[in-house]
């Protein structure tokens, strides 16, 4: 058994992930009804979800107990490229949208979920999910909670005797082989998810909404290959496309079939380290960046409302356009922490316009028609983009040391 596991170990990830999608989709196509087959897919996701949540709470306390060197410049670094980058995408959003206006057949909201109705209420809900009870944070997987209780515990255990940091690092380095044992099985999840996809809804999806689907694609392909190229290289100073492709390859597939950024952490934190990046610094801006980076958001918020605004013959101005700009780019980053993710963000964006609220969530029910690629897109665009930035952050260090950047 040890070495049919080592055998199959000893192939790709990659590979076997790509192996595991084709299988995956031919089963879908021939076989819809055989839907025990799903099942992996659903265990694989519930595994990596259990599982991140306690890896970032005793990553980060074990990194900070242990009073290594401070990290801040790197970790200022990543968020303001996070911050940069989430602006840019709603900015791309706008111009994609100016240049191919979309109009939309309104369907019925499909959910009964109550959408924020400002801004100050999304940055409320982010404020109390910080001081939200540390055990029901790791419960519901609210990292921007993890993170804060993890910090002030990690400093705490500062004032500890060896023997619990020992331990505090021991149960780290347990769970993160618990990581690697799931990660390995990542192939079975792919074939699972892929089979779920193509078997409920055919590949007829990829071609309703086309053009609507056409549009918010195209600005997150944009945002990933040519503004966060931009921002890779200011940091490395060197072809920053070997690291795109990297991530891409190593993140972003992975991240499209869960559809959870939570879920990739841990996948994220596996590359970061097989990178050799520190640990102290990516125990902290991995999570963060499945909070805060939140470029697919920012552009389906955007996207969306300027369609809305389109098929009501409201006209744009360009003030009010950056003003959209920097209203998707908060709202994303609350997106989390709101019940329904980006798409409930959408009716607070179409109140700038004065669009009523009704008409709002019909948008939001077109949303969840053509969830099946716009989330799978968004969520691969914005857990890779965390592993890109907070690699790049790091590499701009080495770089300013004199360290050989290797990818």
């Amino acid at each position: 058994m040890k070495e049919l596991f080592n055998k199959w170990t000893s192939i790709s990830l990659v590979k076997r992930i790509l192996c595991g999608l084709i299988i995956g989709v031919i089963l879908g196509l021939v076989c819809p009804k055989a839907t025990g087959i799903a099942i992996l897919g659903d265990v694989f996701v519930g595994a990596l979800k259990a599982i991140a949540p306690i890896l970032v709470f005793f990553l980060v306390i074990s990194s900070l107990c242990s009073g290594g060197k401070s990290h801040s410049g790197v970790i200022k670094t990543v968020i303001i490229l996070y911050m940069l980058s989430t602006f840019m995408a709603a900015l791309i959003a706008v111009i994609s949208s100016t240049l191919f206006p979309v109009t939309l057949t309104l369907a019925e909201a499909a959910t009964d979920t109550a959408a924020p109705q400002g801004i100050v209420e999304v940055l409320q809900s982010l404020l109390m999910n910080i001081v939200s009870n540390p055990v029901n944070s790791l419960a519901n997987a609210n990292y921007i909670g993890i993170l804060s209780w993890a910090v002030l515990l990690g400093i705490a255990f500062r004032a500890a005797g060896d023997a619990t940091k020992k331990m505090l690092q021991d149960i780290s380095s347990g769970i993160s082989k618990v990581v690697t044992w799931i990660i390995n099985f990542a192939p079975f999840g792919i074939l699972g998810l892929v089979f779920n996809t193509v078997s409920t809804n055919g590949l007829d999806i990829f071609t309703e909404y086309g053009k609507l689907l056409a549009v918010l694609v195209g600005s997150m392909l944009f945002i990933y290959f040519v503004t966060n190229p931009i921002l890779v290289y200011w940091c490395i100073r060197q072809n920053p496309y070997p690291l795109i492709f990297k991530c891409l390859k190593r993140s972003a597939i992975t991240a499209f079939f869960t559809r959870s950024s939570a879920a990739n952490i841990p996948i994220n934190m596996e590359v970061c380290q097989e990178m050799g990046l520190d640990k102290d610094t990516y125990s902290v801006t991995i999570p963060l960046g499945a909070t805060i980076n939140m470029d697919g958001a920012a552009i389906t918020i955007t996207v969306m409302t300027l369609a809305t605004a389109h098929t009501l013959g409201i006209s744009v101005d360009i003030p009010t356009a950056i003003i959209l700009s920097i209203l998707a780019t908060l709202s994303a980053c609350g997106a989390s922490g709101v019940a329904g993710g980006s798409l409930l963000l959408i009716p607070m964006a179409c109140s700038l316009f004065g669009i009523p609220n009704d008409v709002a969530m019909q948008v939001v029910g077109v949303g969840f028609i053509i969830g099946v690629v716009q989330d799978s897109v968004e969520t691969a665009l914005n857990s890779s983009s965390d592993l890109l930035l907070s690699a790049s952050a790091e590499f701009r260090e080495w770089r300013k040391q004199g360290k050989k950047i290797v990818f």
